[in-house]
């Protein structure tokens, strides 16, 4: 068997799985820290009210049987 020491490869890439794993895990805790700092949202947000418009020339027949 070939002594662990020697096996430099080895190390680096459990280092770098550590290292990204332990960046996960602080990166979830600040998204859940400033989660619930955050000031309550409603619900339901509103919608904006939708308006028609309908024109009425002085060529049309709602406007002469008015007049």
């Amino acid at each position: 068997m070939s002594d662990w020491t020697s096996l430099w490869y080895v190390w680096l890439i459990l280092l770098t799985v550590f290292l990204l794993l332990l960046c996960g895990v602080s990166a979830s805790c600040v998204k859940f820290c400033c989660r619930k700092k955050r000031l309550p949202v409603e619900p339901f947000p509103r919608h904006p009210c939708e308006l028609a418009g309908i024109g009425i020339d002085s060529d049309s027949t709602a406007h002469s049987t008015v007049t």
